[in-house]
C-alpha cells in the first residue's frame, strides 16, 4: 500500500482524539517532543489531586522507529519539570503503561506511539492518573502551556525503569484463571492463531497461555518499524495471512481463532474458523453475553452511535440497561469513570471493561474472548451465530471513508444533513433520525446509515448495518453519491 505524500512543513502541534500524532522528522522531531512532554507533565503535575502526592511519571513506547531512544529523550523534559521518569526496560502495549499509573498511583504516563497509523508516523499519548486517556480540555492546556513558551529545559540523568510488560502480564494472570483456560481450549481441540502485526503486543498472548507448549501460534510477532508496509490496524485488508492460517489451520481438523492487535496493542479484531473478519461489532455482544450471563459481572453496556444493534439486543435480552455515546472511546472512558460500567466499546476496535481499567486492553479483551468461546462450547463463528439466532439482529457491517471535494463541499452536505436529512435512503423510509454524532438514519430493524465527518478535513465516514451484504453494498453506494452530489 502506498503511503501518503509527506506534507512540505510542519503540521501546527494539536491533539486529536487520543493524542498528538504526524509524520517522523516532519511533525514530529525530538525538539518538538521535548517541548510537548515538558508541557504534558507540567499539566499533570498541576492537577495531580491534593490526595496524589507522587512525582512519578510513567514512560513507555511502541516498537516503531526510533520510538525506544525518543522515549529516553522525554524522560530528561519531565527531569526538567522537577518530577521523576520512570521508563519502561521495553516495548510494551499502551494500557500496560496505563496499567502500571494505576498501580503505583503515579501522576500519569507519556507514551510514544503512533498507534494503528501508517509505519512512518509516531506521536505521544498522555494517560491520566486515573489510567485513562485525558480529556480534551487536559490537552488544549498543554497547547495552551506551548503557545506561552517558557517550557523547561531537559536535564540529563540516569533514569530509573521497570519491567512494564512483566507487570502488566502478572495484573492479567490475576483476573482471567488462565489454567482453566488452557484446559478448556485443549478440550474443544481449539487452536488461537495471534497476529500483533509486529507491534508491542508480541509474545504476550503465547506466554500468558503457556508459551511454545500452549495452544497460542502467533505470526508476525518479529519487530518491524515498517509493519510489513502496511498501518499496523485490525482491518481485514491488511490480515490476508491471518486469515488464510485461519482457515488452513480449520480445513485441518481443529477449529482455529485468529486474534489481531494494533501496533500498540489497544484495539482487538479476530478471524472466525471460516475465515470471516470479526471486528468488535461481533465481538462485543459476545463479550455483553458472556460478562452479564456467565460471569454475572454488575454494570450496564455502553456503545458509541456506531455500533452494532446486536449490542444492544444482547444487552437487552439479559435486562442490562444500555447507554449509547458518541464516537471515541473518551466518551466511554468518562462514563467509566463515573458510573458502573460492565463493558463499554466502539465499532474500531477498542474495548474497556469496568472491572479492569477505564482503558482499551486488547490482551484482556483477547483473554475474555477466548474464554467466552470455552464457556459456551463453540467456535467464534458459530458462536455468534448462536447469538444472532437468540436475540436477532444483523450481521452485515461495513465502513467507507470518503474525501469530498473541499471544505465548502462538506459545509453545504452538513448544512443539507441538520436541516433538511433524507426522507429515504437506496428506497428505504427513513424511521428514525439521531443526531448524537453526525447524523444517523434509521430504516428498520438493524438496519441503518450513519454519515459522520472527520474532525475538520474535508472527509465524510459512512457506516451501514443491514441484514445482508447487498444492502449493505446499496446503501453505502447510495450515500457515496448522495454525498457527491451535494
Amino acid at each position: 500500500m502506498a503511503s501518503a505524500p509527506l506534507p512540505l512543513a510542519a503540521s501546527p502541534i494539536q491533539f486529536g482524539t487520543d493524542g498528538w500524532r504526524g509524520i517522523l522528522g516532519v511533525d514530529i522531531t525530538v525538539e518538538r517532543l521535548l517541548m510537548v512532554a515538558a508541557a504534558s507533565a507540567q499539566e499533570l503535575a498541576h492537577r495531580a489531586p491534593p490526595s496524589n502526592a507522587s512525582e512519578t511519571v510513567v514512560i513507555g513506547y511502541d516498537r516503531r522507529f526510533l520510538a525506544p531512544e525518543l522515549a529516553e529523550a522525554i524522560a530528561s523534559a519531565v527531569r526538567g519539570c522537577g518530577l521523576k521518569p520512570l521508563l519502561s526496560t521495553t516495548a510494551v502495549p499502551t494500557p500496560a503503561c496505563s496499567s502500571a499509573v494505576v498501580e503505583r498511583q503515579a501522576l500519569g504516563a507519556l507514551v510514544i506511539t503512533a498507534s494503528h497509523n501508517p509505519p512512518e508516523w509516531l506521536g505521544l499519548k498522555i494517560k491520566g492518573p486515573f489510567g485513562g486517556s485525558v480529556e480534551g480540555d487536559f490537552t488544549s492546556a498543554v497547547e495552551k502551556r506551548l503557545a506561552a513558551g517558557g517550557i523547561t529545559a531537559a536535564i540529563q540523568g540516569d533514569t530509573e525503569r521497570f519491567d512494564a510488560r512483566a507487570e502488566h502480564l502478572a495484573s492479567l494472570r490475576t483476573k482471567v484463571d488462565l489454567d482453566g483456560l488452557r484446559r478448556g481450549l485443549d478440550a474443544m481441540n481449539l487452536k488461537v492463531i495471534v497476529d500483533p502485526m509486529h507491534g508491542s503486543a508480541a509474545g504476550c498472548m503465547a506466554e500468558l497461555l503457556g508459551g511454545p507448549d500452549g495452544p497460542v501460534r502467533e505470526i508476525r510477532s518479529c519487530r518491524d518499524p515498517l509493519f510489513g508496509g502496511n498501518p499496523p490496524e485490525p482491518l481485514a485488508r491488511y490480515l490476508q495471512e491471518l486469515i488464510t492460517t485461519v482457515k488452513e489451520t480449520s480445513a485441518s481438523g481443529s477449529p482455529a481463532v485468529g486474534l489481531v492487535f494494533d501496533g500498540d496493542g489497544d484495539r482487538i479484531a479476530a478471524v472466525d474458523e471460516q475465515g470471516h473478519f470479526c471486528s468488535t461489532q461481533q465481538l462485543m455482544p459476545l463479550l455483553i453475553d458472556h460478562l452479564a450471563r456467565a460471569r454475572q459481572l454488575p454494570g450496564s453496556v455502553v456503545k458509541t452511535v456506531s455500533g452494532s444493534d446486536l449490542m444492544r439486543l444482547v444487552a437487552e435480552d439479559l435486562d442490562r440497561e444500555v447507554l449509547e455515546l458518541p464516537v471515541g472511546f473518551k466518551y466511554i472512558a468518562s462514563q467509566m469513570l463515573n458510573g458502573e460500567v460492565l463493558i463499554g466499546g466502539e465499532e474500531s476496535g477498542g474495548v474497556g471493561f469496568g472491572m479492569h481499567l477505564p482503558e482499551r486492553d486488547a490482551l484482556f479483551a483477547a483473554l475474555l474472548v477466548l474464554e467466552a468461546l470455552v464457556e459456551g462450547g463453540k467456535p467464534l463463528g458459530a458462536r455468534v451465530t448462536s447469538l444472532q439466532d437468540r436475540c436477532g439482529g444483523a450481521s452485515h457491517y461495513d465502513r467507507v471513508d470518503l474525501r469530498l471535494a473541499d471544505m465548502a463541499s462538506r459545509r453545504r452536505l452538513e448544512t443539507l444533513l441538520s436541516q433538511n436529512p433524507p426522507k429515504e435512503v437506496a428506497g428505504t423510509p427513513v424511521q428514525e433520525v439521531m443526531s448524537i454524532d453526525g447524523v444517523k438514519l434509521r430504516l428498520g430493524p438493524s438496519h441503518w446509515l450513519m454519515l459522520r465527518f472527520s474532525g475538520t478535513e474535508p472527509l465524510l465516514r459512512l457506516y451501514c448495518e443491514a441484514p445482508s451484504s447487498e444492502q449493505v453494498e446499496t446503501v453505502l453506494t447510495w450515500a457515496k453519491n448522495f454525498a457527491t452530489a451535494i
